[in-house]
C-alpha cells in the first residue's frame, strides 16, 4: 500500500516511515506507532479503504467495537454492519438487553404499543444477530487507547483491539444507602419489580422512589401483592400523571409522602421498614427504584465525565477522547428513554463510519 511518504509491505511486511523502518515477521507484530503515523500520511479514499482492510485482515483489530447489548449498543451494532465494516459487541450480562428487560410493559416505543421490556429487547438482539453481528459474553476490564488503537481487556483474561469504541454499557440501580440494605438485598430488598414480583404474591411491599419506573412497579406490583406502599420523599411525584392516577385507584395501594427509608429490619429475611418519622410498616419486600448511576468507571481519565459520572457529548455523541463515541443512557442528556437510546445507536455508529473513513 502506497500513500503520500509511506509504503506497508504485506506477508513479512515492512512499514517505512519518514524517520525509519520497522521489520516484523507478520503484520500483526508491526509496530503500532509506526502503523498510525502511515495512517497519518493516507489521504484518498481508495488508498483508505486498504488500509482499513490491512487493519481488520491481518493484525486481528476491528473496525468496531460495542460495549453494551441494550438498545443503544444492539442499534449502533445494526448501523455499523450495514454500513460493511466490523463489529463485535461485548455485553457481560449473559444474553442480556440492557434496562429495558426489566420493564414489564413499554407502551411508547412507536409502532409497537403494549409490549414487555423482555420481549422488545429481544426483538433487538434477533435482529442484530440476523444481520451477522457478533456479540460475546463477556465484561471490559479496562479500556485504553494506545496509538489511536483502542485496547481493551477482558474479565476471562483476553484481550481485543479496534480503531474506535462506542460505548453503551448503561446505568446501573442506585441503592437506598440504609442501614442493613446489603444485609437484606436477595433476601426481600430487590431492585428489579418485573424480576422478583411474583416471589412476593399475596404478601405486603413497599415500593421507594418517585419517578416513572416506582410509578409502573407499584402498579405491577398491585395486581400480584396484598398490599403496596410507595414511600416518596417529597409532596409531588416526577412520574407520569397517567400512572399516578392509576394507582389512586387502586385500593391496595398505600401512598406515603414527604417520608425516607431510615433502615429496614427482620431475621432471615426483611420483615420490616423504619421510616423517618420511626413509623413501622410491616412488608416482605422492598423494591427500589430511586434512579440510575451511570457505568462509566472505565471511562475515568480517558473522556470527559460531568460531576455525575455521565459521558459529556452531544447529540452527535462524540466524547473528548479521539475514536470513542457514546450511546444511550450513559450520555449528557434530557431524556432517557428506549426510543432515544436507539436514535444514540444509530448516530454514534454513523459518526464511528465517518470516523474509519
Amino acid at each position: 500500500m502506497h500513500g503520500e511518504k509511506g509504503v506497508v509491505h504485506g506477508e513479512k511486511g515492512v512499514v517505512h516511515g519518514e524517520k525509519g523502518v520497522v521489520h516484523g515477521e507478520k503484520p500483526a507484530c508491526m509496530a503500532k506507532k509506526a502503523l498510525c503515523t502511515a495512517k497519518k500520511r493516507i489521504n484518498s479514499s481508495s488508498v483508505r479503504e486498504e488500509w482499513r482492510f490491512i487493519m481488520s485482515n491481518l493484525t486481528d483489530i476491528s473496525d468496531v467495537i460495542i460495549i453494551g447489548s441494550g438498545p443503544a449498543g444492539l442499534s449502533a451494532a445494526i448501523y455499523v454492519v450495514r454500513a460493511g465494516l466490523s463489529v463485535t459487541v461485548i455485553e457481560k450480562e449473559f444474553m442480556g438487553t440492557g434496562q429495558i428487560a426489566d420493564s414489564s410493559k413499554v407502551d411508547n416505543y412507536l409502532g409497537i404499543p403494549a409490549i414487555s421490556g423482555y420481549d422488545l429487547g429481544e426483538s433487538f438482539r434477533e435482529h442484530a444477530l440476523s444481520l451477522g453481528v457478533t456479540i460475546e459474553d463477556n465484561n471490559v476490564t479496562r479500556l485504553t487507547p494506545v496509538d489511536d488503537i483502542w485496547e481493551l481487556e477482558l474479565s476471562d483474561g483476553s484481550t481485543k483491539k479496534a480503531q474506535c469504541v462506542i460505548y453503551a454499557a448503561g446505568c446501573s440501580h442506585k441503592k437506598l444507602q440504609v442501614e442493613n440494605e446489603e444485609q437484606y438485598t436477595g433476601k426481600g430488598i430487590s431492585y428489579c419489580a418485573v424480576c422478583d414480583g411474583a416471589f412476593y404474591k399475596d404478601k405486603d411491599v413497599a415500593v421507594v422512589g418517585g419517578g416513572d419506573t416506582a410509578l409502573s412497579d407499584a402498579l405491577y406490583l398491585s395486581d400480584i401483592c396484598a398490599n403496596v406502599y410507595i414511600i416518596h420523599r417529597r409532596e409531588e411525584f416526577r412520574g407520569a400523571a397517567s400512572l399516578l392516577a392509576k394507582l389512586k385507584e387502586r385500593t391496595n395501594v398505600h401512598i406515603c409522602t414527604n417520608r425516607t427509608v431510615k433502615k429496614v429490619e427482620g431475621s432471615n429475611n426483611l420483615e420490616r421498614i423504619i421510616l423517618d418519622n420511626d413509623t413501622g410498616i410491616d412488608v416482605n419486600g422492598l423494591f427500589v427504584a430511586v434512579g440510575m448511576s451511570p457505568q462509566t468507571e472505565l471511562l475515568k481519565g480517558i473522556a470527559e465525565l460531568d460531576n455525575s459520572g455521565y459521558v459529556i457529548a452531544g447529540e452527535d455523541c462524540v466524547t473528548s477522547a479521539r475514536g470513542l463515541f457514546v450511546a444511550g443512557d450513559v450520555r449528557t442528556k434530557i431524556l432517557r428513554q428506549v426510543i432515544t437510546a436507539a436514535a444514540d445507536g444509530a448516530m454514534a455508529a454513523t459518526q464511528a463510519v465517518q470516523y474509519l473513513r
